[in-house]
């Protein structure tokens, strides 16, 4: 393998080097336009929320009431449970 110092040549291509400096032009155009396009979406209102939309958080939130409903109902019958056989434990 060749060792690189400051008397290595490194031979380019005048075709490879224009694609470089268009795929870097390129790329540096692409990130200008995403970014002018960031700052304009900051600037737009945001959007109303739609029915359709708030009656899916809506049900999305009621399911997750019950589902919180249904483990504490678990967890008031495993309690006790336990409180029984703490009672039987302590009564012996």
């Amino acid at each position: 393998m060749a060792e690189l110092s400051e008397d290595t040549k490194f031979q380019i291509s005048i075709k490879t080097m224009v694609a470089i400096g268009v795929a870097l032009a390129t790329l540096i155009g692409m990130y200008y336009t995403l970014q002018e396009e960031i700052e304009e979406a900051k600037l737009l209102p945001e959007p109303p929320v739609s029915r359709t939309e708030y009656d899916l958080k809506d049900e999305l939130v009621r399911k997750s009431i019950m589902n919180t409903e249904e483990k504490v109902e678990e967890n008031s019958q495993k309690l006790d449970k336990i409180d029984e056989k703490l009672y039987e434990i302590i009564k012996k």
